[in-house]
């Protein structure tokens, strides 16, 4: 069947086969593998579906019909009140699921590590665009589950330059709808988080690797360092809307 490429990745080229997604893979493609295959066991449809190797060597995903949402500009339907409280029962779901298994290994749960709007798959099922999927689970690991918050907390609440007056608003919305009763970590987990990404960007661009080096073209690690910005100007702000 023919190949139509998806938009959206900067890492890795994903297209489409019929009903599957195929896609190169990943250093931790094993984990990946078992973790997709935990969720299918627990009749979870929260991720595709693993469904083995091409004889290219590629990974082959089922896949997720719906809209995902990799451009900035999006309807606002995907930032709504209740799109971000469906996210984060999505995220609870799949952190109850891996809680004490062998793939949390010694951290609370298993960890998506790079949730945002651009790893989510939205369906309208009668009440408007709500997240059914996350996709691009290759840098899961064990973690705490206020890691995976923290980055929604970041992500799809905007926090950065041109955040709404919302914005704490929705930091709490996330963290009520998660059920996640410690929150004075939330505001430094989600600075940990943008260090992170901005010195690991950088890292691997100075290191030659071509994903970093089109991020770091494309202005991503200067967006990253004014959202750390805007985040430790509005800290108060938003620790106030936690407690």
């Amino acid at each position: 069947m023919s190949e139509t490429q998806l938009p959206g990745g900067f890492v890795n080229a994903v297209v489409r086969v019929g009903d599957t997604v195929r896609r190169s893979r990943g250093p931790r493609a094993a984990y990946v593998h078992e973790l997709l295959a935990l969720f299918e066991r627990c009749g979870w449809t929260g991720a595709p579906r693993f469904r083995g190797l091409d004889e290219s060597g590629r990974e082959i995903l089922g896949y997720v019909d719906g809209h995902v949402a990799w451009q900035d500009a999006q309807a606002g339907e995907v930032a709504s009140g209740e799109s971000l409280a469906r996210v984060a029962g999505l995220v609870r779901e799949f952190h109850d699921l891996t809680a004490g298994t062998p793939l949390a290994g010694d951290g609370e749960v298993v960890c998506h590590n790079d949730l945002s709007p651009k790893n989510t798959v939205y369906r309208d099922e009668g009440a408007g665009l709500r997240p059914v999927a996350f996709i691009d689970w290759d840098i899961a690991g064990p973690g705490r589950r206020i890691h995976d918050v923290a980055h929604v907390c970041w992500q799809y609440a905007g926090l950065g330059p041109g955040a709404g007056p919302d914005a704490a608003a929705k930091v709490r919305l996330i963290c009520d709808a998660y059920g996640l009763r410690e929150r004075g970590e939330v505001v430094e987990a989600v600075q940990w988080w943008q260090d992170r990404c901005r010195l690991g960007i950088e890292a691997d661009a100075e290191a030659g690797m071509p994903h970093a080096v089109r991020l770091r073209d494309a202005g991503v690690v200067e967006q990253v360092r004014a959202a750390r910005d805007w985040v430790a100007e509005h800290r108060d702000e938003l620790e106030r809307a936690l407690r």
